[in-house]
């Protein structure tokens, strides 16, 4: 392989894969930034079609990118560690519900905000937006391209924790506290995960579960203040 293409893609630590170069990465997280502020800014009604926009969008970018994300294989081992991800992180986020009640002075009305949006849609067209768009191209772009040319370049651990911080910057667009502090420990989970070894399509099993379970199925706390 030439020099030029050496730079551009580089090995992943884990079956020697090919990953996205440097620019690729750059560009969506360029991408994903503005994606997320028309997002979290535009006309809250219309919040759902938005946010399954940008799934569609970061998604579609990180199989153009890497196309071998296309193969990600999702089978019982995966979806038991998915699983098991989903449960500790929930047990993580009433802990932190609780926190963020007590200790911050917007909490309250944070993560009403946050859980209000479940009055937008129907609760099975959000669930079916989570699982089948929202949840998983979040983790294809994330953890399949961003982090995984973060770790390429840099190494698996500082990689994983440039990962998480720009999945949690991307969210200071919304103007909610609580959920930047959300997203930066539900980011933060995930890499570490990512960084450890756990499979992606383990982390999309995680990522889907996690989302309706915490979002339509069972809140960490009162959904309204």
């Amino acid at each position: 392989m030439g020099q030029t293409s050496g730079r551009e893609s580089r090995a992943d630590s884990r079956g020697g894969r090919r990953v996205a170069g440097g620019w690729r990465v750059r560009v969506g997280l360029s991408v994903a930034q503005a994606c997320f502020t028309a997002t979290f800014r535009g006309p809250r009604e219309d919040f759902w079609d938005r946010m399954t926009f940008t799934g569609l969008v970061l998604g579609g970018y990180a199989v153009l990118a890497r196309p071998a994300l296309l193969t990600t294989p999702i089978g019982r081992r995966q979806v038991a560690l998915g699983a098991a991800s989903a449960g500790v992180l929930y047990a993580t986020f009433s802990a932190g519900d609780r926190f963020a009640r007590a200790r911050v002075p917007t909490g309250d009305r944070d993560i009403a905000a946050i859980y209000a949006l479940r009055d937008l849609r129907p609760r099975g067209e959000i669930a079916a937006r989570l699982v089948t768009v929202i949840a998983p191209a979040e983790e294809l772009f994330w953890r399949g391209l961003v982090q995984s040319g973060l770790m390429a370049r840099y190494g698996r651990w500082r990689g994983a924790a440039l990962a998480a911080m720009a999945y949690a910057g991307v969210h200071v667009v919304t103007g909610n506290f609580t959920l930047f502090g959300a997203a930066g420990v539900a980011g933060a989970h995930w890499c570490v995960l990512y960084a450890a070894g756990v499979p992606l399509g383990a982390l999309i099993v995680s990522h889907q579960l996690w989302d309706v379970w915490i979002f339509l199925v069972q809140p960490t706390g009162p959904a309204r203040a």
